[in-house]
């Protein structure tokens, strides 16, 4: 029998900070059982579970493993719109003129992910 993916784990300066964050992109929540101050925190989500943990290192270069983004109420404009306001930070553009692309955005700790096209958009 093969292995599953449990977590996919997100080193980080402050794991609850990090995960409270990523808890709104997601719509989900942090763990009853994580409270700031911890050195763990889970979010947990339809289909993923990210496990956030503080480490004394910095980040030092870009992520070789990312998240992709799709949104699933919303287009991908109107999710960059909203990630921005949560204090993700604009890393680039690579939207093109027939709609397909992707926006690469940095989490609070500069983690890079990438926000494609909702399903809708997909589609139509």
């Amino acid at each position: 029998m093969a292995s599953l993916v449990r977590h996919v784990t997100i080193d980080c300066a402050d794991a609850y900070q990090l995960a409270s964050f990523w808890a709104k992109v997601l719509d989900s929540a942090v763990s009853d059982e994580d409270k700031p101050g911890d050195s763990e925190a889970l979010v947990t989500t339809t289909g993923a579970a990210l496990l956030f943990v503080t480490v004394p290192e910095p980040k030092g270069v870009k992520n070789r493993v990312h998240l992709d983004l799709q949104p699933r109420d919303r287009t991908r404009d109107e999710e960059v719109e909203r990630l921005l306001a949560l204090g993700a930070t604009l890393v680039g553009d690579h939207r093109v003129p027939d709609g397909r692309g992707w926006v690469t955005l940095a989490d609070i700790e500069g983690n890079e992910f990438c926000v494609e096209r909702g399903a809708a958009e997909r589609s139509g």
